[in-house]
């Protein structure tokens, strides 16, 4: 617990009342043995622990990096995407911050229940289009008025924006994003309760001269089978899962079972452009290779052996006759 630092005049102040009785030592005394009473609001329930509110912050610090990658790629501009806050709060109180006609996108994350909000500010949405159609990425606010055409534009881009979630959950959870309801009126989505606890990740974003906000929002039902994993023992454990090595027998039976293509060639030759334009059926090639010669096994490419056509059973097959020293091109 953190105490008050007083200052040298309030200390004499306050041994100059003690001393004068003004003020009562025992009656001191009894304040700080009294308890406490911290006022808890249930309408604001807090379900998440600032461990977990902290791994949600990392989590989506990845993902905003995906973001930032993804729009400068699409916009050819500058473009740059930070975690502003991550906080907990009713729903009621998160669509009552939001605007009252944005671009909202709705999000099924299966196996995962439940949905989870994307909150597109207008100016950044609006810039964003303005800058695919060819623009200069300004921006205006007319949302009330999409049109069909700007509405799938904005569902489109912003469908394979949250696509990148994928990557940024995949610690967590393997998660398939969709988008199952776009909207612009928030008193016209009702995703959960009201009172239901939502966390809420709020990104600064600046598209070109243009800047806003963009909010995700997922509500408790969504993270609580997962919650387990959003502990910071869970991540130490994971980290020293991942940094321990592989044992040298565990790699062997890995590469044990590794496919590789054997490939033995009958020979090969070279013709002109104009002989190969003038190929026709029934024509036929002749190789460099003479029928006594051994034909050269290549193993992924590499030559490695040489060997002997032959029949085995009703399919052709070759026999090994010698090993080739190197397995490299220069020892045929």
């Amino acid at each position: 617990m953190s105490a008050e630092v007083l200052s040298q005049s309030e200390i004499d102040a306050l041994l100059s009342a003690l001393s004068t009785g003004e003020m009562n030592a025992d009656e001191l005394k009894k304040e700080v043995t009294e308890k406490k009473v911290k006022v808890y609001d249930f309408k604001r329930a807090l379900r998440f622990s600032k461990d977990q509110v902290r791994s949600l912050t990392r989590i989506h610090e990845n993902f905003s990096r995906l973001l930032t990658t993804y729009f400068s790629a699409q916009l050819r501009t500058y473009v740059q995407i930070t975690v502003g806050s991550a906080d907990q709060v009713p729903y009621e109180e998160f669509i009552r911050s939001i605007p009252k006609m944005t671009i909202l996108n709705v999000f099924e994350v299966p196996p995962l229940d439940g949905r989870i909000l994307l909150e597109v500010n207008p100016n950044i949405a609006y810039a964003i289009m303005d800058r695919l159609l060819g623009g200069r990425g300004a921006s205006i606010n007319k949302v009330e008025n999409l049109t069909e055409i700007e509405t799938k534009i904005m569902s489109n881009i912003f469908e394979k924006a949250f696509e990148n979630l994928r990557e940024a959950w995949d610690s967590v959870a393997d998660i398939d994003p969709m988008l199952a309801e776009f909207e612009v009126n928030p008193q016209f989505l009702q995703m959960v309760s009201p009172n239901e606890t939502v966390v809420v990740i709020s990104l600064n974003t600046q598209i070109g001269e243009t800047s806003g906000m963009i909010n995700i929002c997922i509500p408790h039902v969504v993270l609580e089978p997962i919650i387990p994993k959003l502990s910071a023992h869970y991540w130490m454990q994971n980290v020293k899962k991942e940094s321990a090595p592989q044992s040298v027998a565990a790699i062997e039976r890995k590469i044990r079972h590794a496919d590789l293509p054997v490939i033995a060639e009958l020979g090969s030759t070279d013709i002109s452009i104009q002989d190969f334009l003038m190929l026709d059926l029934g024509d036929v090639i002749q190789l460099d290779q003479t029928i006594g010669k051994p034909l050269t096994i290549k193993v992924a490419g590499t030559p490695k052996f040489t060997g002997q056509a032959g029949k085995v059973n009703k399919k052709i097959g070759i026999q090994i006759i010698n090993a080739i020293q190197g397995g490299s091109d220069d020892d045929e």
